[in-house]
């Protein structure tokens, strides 16, 4: 029998059956382990309910333990803290009864501590003993916290040195902008402290520093400015009592005392740099005979003029510390009250400055009553000071009541219409200068009027601006429409017209003082001439010209008529030497031709006449003085082209004439005499 093969589908059949039957067992055992694993889990399950069971009673107990635990020690805590409020007053005594002194930030903690109590006691225990005892130890802490900062502020506060002052002073003139340090007032930490001790009395709505605070700076600045002027008075002392002076007084009264030909003044500053302002300031003047008192009766004009120096330094100075004690209470002075406080501080210090203005504006009205209108030279640097500043005032004053913003341009407005009454008084004392004959000068030379007035108008051309504003305070609407031309500068160049009016009116009054026409003549020109040369040299015309622009060519005429006048006399020289009345005919005359006895006779007087006329005019005007070179220059230089030409064809005609056996005797001079002559007119030596 042939063995059975089985085929590839049977094998894989079989084979088949077979992974079914292992799957089959895995399965079954699977199952067995599901069932064994579902059997463990609901056992764990029972095991952890008991559990449960068991463990939540004893958790519940335990949380209710703890938060039992927890209140009793909040309990305990707030009980201390209480107690701690009736027990403050026996802990925190003996640091109160020492005072801040001995650590204020530790001190500060102790009367915390205090208010608190006093807080917590006066909702729930007042009226109690404790906090009688409480309530007294905190306001003995106040009370010391108070008086603290007023002895901090008294013992470390001092006023800022003279030299700081000076410093910043000094800086201002040099363009830099200086602010004066806080230290120079309190040491840092001193501001520290009082910054802690104010906050904390506004805590407690105490506010009665303030007022310590208030009288103790005040005093300070006061102080300051005081230290200031009495500083500036010792370095001034010396250049008083020996040497050159620089005070502006005395610089003006030695030009007043120099020869009608002056220069400009020009500010010397008083200690080694001044602000600008003090370099330009007012000069007084010495008294000059005549109606306008320049400088007459003025009482102790250095010192006065040294106080406005000192005067002008103040303001500035004031300015700066104002602005430092602004700074300064930043912090210590509560922001509400700031601008009430800080008006009262600084409330001292500007009723002293605006007195010390005052004071001048009233010694310049009792000037005026003296008819010694330069005293308001005085006004210029303090007015020019004054409206420097205004602006920067206003804008540190803001925020104070308007009584306290307006000092400074009320003090403006007084100053302004004090000085401008005494400008107004000026003219008309110009105008009503007497001609006494007394006061004439003898020799024709430059008046005193016209010098000390030329000198007065040189000051004004320092202070343009301030000068036509005061004016302008008067009388405003007076002015033309005139493009690119500041107001005050033009309300000055009609004021400074008006003197010029005034004074060529006075002067030509003056001059009918003399009986002589000659001398007249040299009397308008001089002071013609000086006034259009100080014009020119102190730059006045420009500001004059302005109002009236043919001001040079009016002088100039005015110069020309004078000259034209002084020509007239030589008439009487003229009248024997001129041609007009030929005595003889000499054409045809010969040396050896005798002349009749007539014609002889009036050469003769001819020659005498000149003679004798020559002599009286060069012993008279030899005698008048000009004391500007060029002027003098060209009146001798038109007296030759003048005369020579009449008296070269005079002595032409008859020296050659046969009029007189002694010729010499009637032909005293020849051209080269006459020209000497004419060159030592207006020379006393000649």
């Amino acid at each position: 029998m042939e063995d059975y093969l089985p085929t590839k589908t049977e094998i894989a059949k079989l084979q088949q059956m077979e992974n079914l039957t292992i799957l089959q067992d895995c399965i079954q055992r699977s199952d067995l382990m599901t069932q064994s694993m579902l059997t463990i889990l609901n056992s764990f399950e029972n095991r952890l309910s008991k559990l449960e069971e068991t463990i939540n009673p004893i958790y519940q107990e335990t949380g209710n333990l703890q938060r039992r635990h927890e209140n009793i020690e909040k309990t305990l805590s707030a009980l201390n803290h209480v107690i701690g409020f009736y027990h403050v007053a026996e802990d925190m005594e003996p640091i109160i009864r020492d005072g801040p002194s001995s650590g204020l930030d530790n001190y500060l903690q102790c009367m915390d501590k205090l208010q608190k109590a006093v807080q917590y006691l006066t909702v729930n225990h007042n009226g109690s003993t404790e906090m009688s005892h409480v309530i007294s130890l905190f306001d003995a802490g106040k009370d010391a916290m108070e008086k603290e900062f007023r002895n901090s502020l008294s013992r470390h506060g001092r006023p800022v040195s003279a030299d700081t002052l000076k410093q910043v002073l000094t800086a201002e003139d040099d363009d830099i902008e200086m602010e004066i340090p806080l230290s120079e007032h309190l040491p840092e930490i001193v501001i520290a402290e009082l910054k802690q001790i104010s906050a904390w009395l506004l805590s407690c709505k105490s506010d009665m520093f303030l007022q310590d605070y208030i009288m103790i700076r005040s005093g300070l600045l006061s102080k300051s400015l005081i230290g200031l002027k009495d500083k500036l008075k010792v370095d001034c002392k010396e250049p008083l009592t020996a040497g050159p002076t620089h005070s502006p007084a005395m610089v003006v009264k030695q030009k007043l005392r120099e020869t009608p030909v002056r220069k400009p003044s020009k500010r010397l500053s008083f200690f080694p740099k001044t602000p600008s302002a003090l370099k330009k300031s007012g000069n007084t003047l010495e008294p000059s005979g005549s109606a306008c008192h320049f400088g007459s009766s003025l009482m102790k004009d250095e010192a006065c003029d040294i106080d406005t120096d000192f005067y002008i330094c103040s303001v500035q100075a004031l300015l700066k510390l104002i602005k430092s004690e602004a700074a300064l209470m930043q912090g210590i002075v509560p922001e509400k009250q700031q601008r009430h406080v800080f008006e009262q501080l600084i409330q001292s210090a500007i009723d002293q400055v605006v007195k010390d203005g005052e004071q001048i504006c009233q010694y310049v009205k009792r000037a005026m009553t003296r008819h010694n209108v330069a005293a308001v030279i005085l006004l210029f640097p303090v007015l020019h000071q004054l409206r420097a500043v205004k602006p920067e005032f206003e804008k540190t004053l803001e925020g104070c009541l308007a009584p306290t913003r307006s000092r400074i341009a009320s003090l403006i407005s007084m100053l302004d219409s004090a000085g401008a009454r005494a400008l107004e008084e000026f003219v008309d004392n110009i105008r009503n200068d007497p001609e006494r004959q007394s006061n004439m000068p003898k020799d024709g030379t430059v008046h005193e009027l016209t010098s000390n007035t030329m000198l007065f108008l040189e000051q004004l051309l320092d202070f343009c601006d301030t000068a036509g504003a005061m004016l302008m305070t008067q009388d405003p609407t007076s002015l033309p429409n005139v493009q690119n031309v500041e107001r005050p500068k033009l309300k000055l160049a009609e004021y400074i017209t008006k003197v010029l009016s005034s004074l060529g009116l006075n002067l030509n009054n003056k001059a009918e003082a003399y009986n002589d026409s000659a001398i007249k003549a040299v009397f308008l020109l001089n002071n013609f001439n000086y006034i259009l040369r100080s014009l020119r040299r102190t730059n006045l015309v420009t500001i004059v010209q302005l109002r009236m622009p043919e001001i040079e060519d009016r002088y100039g005429e005015l110069l020309q008529q004078q000259k034209s006048s002084y020509a007239q006399s030589w008439s009487r020289v003229l009248h024997y030497i001129s041609e007009n009345q030929k005595p003889v005919s000499t054409s045809g005359i010969s040396p050896d031709t005798k002349l009749k006895e007539k014609d002889r006779n009036l050469i003769k007087e001819k020659f005498t006449g000149f003679n004798k006329e020559i002599d009286e005019i060069f012993r008279q005007q030899k005698m008048f003085a000009i004391p500007d070179p060029e002027l003098r220059d060209c009146l001798r230089q038109d007296n030759l082209n003048y005369i020579m030409p009449f008296y070269s064809a005079f002595l032409k005609r008859y020296s050659n004439t046969n009029f007189t056996k002694n010729p010499e005797k009637y032909i005293r001079y020849k051209e080269e005499d006459v020209k000497r002559f004419i060159f030592g007119f207006f020379d006393a030596t000649a």
